[in-house]
């Protein structure tokens, strides 16, 4: 089954640019990742930025179809969201909220992250002045250096502190997690050291009388990665999407990458040896070729550094970017590709005929990762589901 993220497919306009997501992948890889899990831990979805740039309500709808538990996001208008759209299942806001919309917290029946005295503090203020306990997860500072109450430094504040929030009227402290800075790296010991602070930690508090907490620590590239870190709660992200969380991810589970990104030829033209092409004229044809020219360019996230650098699929065929990518526009170079004509699908990642790019080729090549191409797409690229039995 085939739609489209706004309005109808049979009067919205034909569209030069747009994203395949198959929600059947989506389902597929939670079933994967579930089966990595033993039968108490949880799968919680994180569909943040838009799941990833896939589209966060088909997304969750998909993920929680196949077994997801509950959602992840990063901030809360992404939450209310959510649960505007009906999604009725536990939503973990992982990034800060200020105080002043503690009530938005109460109101949607959200969890919050909280990662200070200070921070629980004022939302438990906010709550009781709302006539409400709002339920948070402490998160715990192991090593990343980012958000969290940090527990590697000496002394007992992080533990009085920790055991202060537990006690906070107009709180309800259910969980409690860390983040992996490393995970990914195979060679790096800092993950299997977070996890030793953390756990660490965790026995502290129990010794000082603090109930059993849902525990979380593994993101994409621990749970594949690191059986140890599959606890109470696991936090998939990029693994959901089919695209890889570290390196060799493909040998620990059969993902399937759910986007393809692709766009139309809407002219091509024969050019004589020596011409220059884009802004720039910075590439010049080295014989007489065929330059088709492509509607995408960076205002959709077709990223300028690729300019004369990536690739595109056409019939089946990798063509070469020539000269700068351009803010709707991209040319290629097709003078090797028969029957090229005005109309054809091009593939900017995804598969075609018998040829792939993926989307880490890509982030090769640009010196960057595959999160930031995938969440760089767009919002005027519309977003076209396959299989979608919502």
């Amino acid at each position: 089954m085939r739609g489209v993220e706004t309005g109808h497919p049979h009067t919205a306009p034909h569209a030069l640019a747009w994203a395949e997501v198959d929600l059947a992948a989506i389902a597929r890889n939670v079933a994967v990742l579930r089966a990595l899990l033993d039968a108490g831990s949880a799968l919680v979805a994180v569909v943040k930025a838009d799941g990833y740039g896939h589209g966060a309500l088909p997304v969750a709808r998909a993920a929680l179809r196949a077994g997801a538990q509950a959602l992840a996001v990063a901030r809360l208008p992404e939450a209310l969201s959510l649960r505007a759209a009906g999604v009725t299942v536990p939503i973990l806001v992982l990034g800060h909220t200020p105080a002043v919309d503690t009530a938005l917290l109460l109101r949607g029946d959200l969890i919050q992250a909280v990662v200070s005295l200070e921070s629980a503090a004022a939302h438990a203020a906010q709550a009781l002045a709302a006539g409400g306990s709002l339920r948070v997860h402490l998160k715990l500072d192991s090593g990343m250096g980012r958000l969290g109450l940090p527990i590697v430094v000496p002394g007992e504040k992080a533990l009085a502190d920790a055991l202060a929030i537990a006690r906070l009227p107009g709180l309800h402290l259910e969980g409690i997690f860390t983040h992996l800075a490393a995970a990914d790296d195979p060679d790096s010991p800092s993950a299997e050291a977070q996890l030793a602070q953390f756990r660490a930690f965790l026995a502290r508090l129990a010794e000082n009388g603090l109930p059993p907490l849902l525990r979380h620590a593994a993101n994409s590239a621990a749970l594949l990665r690191l059986p140890s870190a599959r606890l109470d709660w696991v936090r998939p992200g990029i693994s959901l999407y089919g695209l890889d969380a570290c390196p060799n991810a493909r040998s620990y589970a059969a993902l399937e990458p759910a986007m393809s990104l692709k766009a139309r030829v809407v002219q091509v033209k024969p050019v004589a040896a020596g011409t220059g092409i884009s802004y720039g004229l910075t590439w010049r044809a080295s014989r007489d070729t065929v330059v088709a020219t492509v509607a995408i360019g960076y205002a959709d996230g077709l990223r300028r550094g690729l300019s004369s650098k990536g690739e595109m699929l056409v019939r089946g065929r990798r063509a070469p970017i020539a000269g700068r990518v351009c803010m709707d526009l991209t040319m290629l170079d097709v003078g090797h590709i028969a029957g090229v004509a005005s109309g054809d699908e091009v593939v900017v990642f995804g598969c075609q005929g018998r040829e792939c790019i993926r989307v880490e080729e890509i982030a090769a090549t640009l010196g960057t990762i595959n999160y930031e191409i995938v969440t760089g797409i767009a919002s005027r690229v519309p977003r076209i589901y396959l299989n979608d039995s919502a």
